[in-house]
């Protein structure tokens, strides 16, 4: 190490173990650990009864009712989506498919939730069509938050029996109690 990157290095370490800056990270890791998801859905954000068939169209309807949410056009936010589709399929298997992206013009994250009786093609990892939707938009600086939230939601569709009341819920309010009452489990 030279003598101005040793400079630059430990003023960098002063800065990062300074009390202001150490207190901000706890309180952000403490932030980020209570995250809940039922924080970032709202009942204008979820189709219980999603009408397409194929990957494009399960897409923009899950666009279409996220976008009247943020107030962004459902244009952009579909392009956005199927931008991060081409560099490989969100359809994770299990009939589960988790479309994400980040947007400059997002101020906050918002989750859309989708469920389709009929299942839709969606080039998923099994092969096998996808019943259960949720798409995550996020504000293009959020990497942690948006890596944490999409865990966060993977390790919730691990449950079989969770993933049944998602299936069987009649309303949006049907699906936002039953993501509440998981949550607070993990």
């Amino acid at each position: 190490m030279n003598l101005i990157t040793g400079r630059l290095y430990r003023k960098f370490a002063r800065f990062w173990n300074s009390p202001f800056i150490t207190g901000s990270r706890i309180w952000l890791r403490k932030i980020v650990d209570e995250m809940k998801i039922i924080d970032f859905l709202s009942p204008e954000t979820i189709l219980t009864r999603m009408k397409s068939t194929d990957k494009d169209g399960a897409i923009k309807e899950l666009s279409d009712a996220v976008s009247v949410f943020t107030g962004i056009e459902s244009e952009k936010i579909v392009s956005v989506i199927l931008e991060r589709e081409r560099l490989g399929s969100t359809g994770i298997g299990g009939g589960i498919a988790i479309p994400h992206g980040k947007l400059k013009k997002l101020d906050r994250m918002v989750i859309g939730f989708g469920r389709s009786d009929k299942g839709v093609r969606f080039d998923s990892l099994d092969g096998k069509p996808v019943f259960i939707f949720w798409l995550l938009l996020s504000p293009y600086d959020s990497t942690g938050l948006h890596l944490r939230l999409l865990a966060r939601i993977a390790k919730l569709m691990k449950d079989d029996e969770f993933k049944k009341k998602l299936m069987d819920a009649k309303s949006p309010e049907d699906v936002i109690h039953s993501i509440e009452a998981e949550d607070r489990e993990i």
